[in-house]
């Protein structure tokens, strides 16, 4: 008797032992079933490039303004039929999301003894707080400082905008309605070359900021 109860929790081992590889295996089989990818052409090189710069520059501006624009994008460009009422439209959109990317650059944020996040503008003062009666000491206020390199990252946020606009087809369409081949050309490698470059910048210069619409930082 005590033989077959150590087979029989054998065999039930076994068979959970077995059931826990199934999954793993299953998922390295799914795996397989996706061929690499292969990118022969000029034309899919440059498309897999721009959808990849696209993702990375979402990164490097505030989620909400870049979210509202492709929101409001079809609405004000009518899909890219515009009309003089809709270009002026396309136009006061772009110019406000615009400048919010840049005004926001300027924006930065702490979290206080109770985990409150507090926002703010860096100022040559100091910190300045917008969303609370709360203020710094003097010493951590001064670590907030504007500098130079602030200046900096607005304008490469500027021009990131700039590139995501030039990404969508519906504002293109809209003051582009029938480009030459010049045009055509450099509309499709501006974007790219603007955001390539300022990846870089932003790599080479990041920034330590985590202000309204960025990611927060842990602490």
């Amino acid at each position: 008797m005590e033989i077959k109860v150590d087979e029989e929790a054998g065999i039930i081992g076994a068979r959970r032992m077995k059931e826990e590889t199934v999954p793993l295996l299953d998922d390295q089989n799914r795996n397989r079933d996706f061929p690499d990818i292969e990118r022969n052409t000029m034309m899919q090189k440059a498309i897999g490039k721009t959808f990849q710069t696209t993702a990375n520059l979402a990164n490097l501006l505030p989620t909400g303004t870049v979210l509202a624009f492709q929101i409001l994008s079809p609405i004000c460009t009518n899909v890219g039929q515009c009309d003089l009422a809709s270009r002026v439209m396309t136009a006061l959109l772009v110019s406000i999301c615009g400048f919010s990317c840049f005004i926001l650059s300027f924006t930065d944020s702490y979290k206080d003894l109770n985990g409150n996040v507090c926002y703010g503008f860096a100022t040559i003062h100091g910190f300045w707080i917008i969303d609370g009666s709360a203020t710094l000491p003097q010493e951590r206020s001064k670590s907030y400082k504007l500098r130079f390199i602030d200046f900096v990252h607005a304008i490469m946020s500027f021009l990131v905008f700039g590139a995501v606009v030039l990404f969508d087809q519906n504002a293109v369409k809209c003051f582009f309605p029938e480009p030459s081949a010049e045009v055509a050309e450099l509309l499709t490698t501006l974007p790219v070359a603007v955001g390539v470059f300022c990846s870089m910048v932003f790599a080479t210069f990041p920034t330590t900021r985590h202000g309204i619409g960025f990611p927060l930082s842990a602490k």
